[in-house]
């Protein structure tokens, strides 16, 4: 996992960021992404974390079912407002 420390502004404590998450396939089915989660999140509260972010692929089912049995969702501040986009600009 390649990770990065971050700042919430809302909540004016840190997060961290999971960029990448890799498990070579002879080692998958074996529950390594939820154990790399669970250091993760060790860490976070060690850090006193807000929350852990990570963005994932629409398409990546075998990810998105890995993430949302740990406990992550979709990222929402108000649901009247609709659900948040992560946008870009290249340079």
């Amino acid at each position: 996992m390649n990770c990065l420390e971050g700042f919430s502004s809302f909540a004016c404590r840190p997060l961290i960021n999971i960029h990448d998450v890799v498990v070579l396939e002879n080692f998958r089915g074996h529950g390594l992404s939820q154990r790399m989660l669970q250091m993760v999140e060790a860490i976070a509260q060690e850090r006193d974390c807000c929350k852990i972010t990570l963005e994932v692929l629409s398409n990546n089912t075998i990810a998105k079912k890995a993430y949302h049995k740990f406990g992550f969702a979709g990222y929402e501040l108000d649901p009247a407002a609709g659900h948040a986009l992560f946008w870009e600009k290249a340079l």
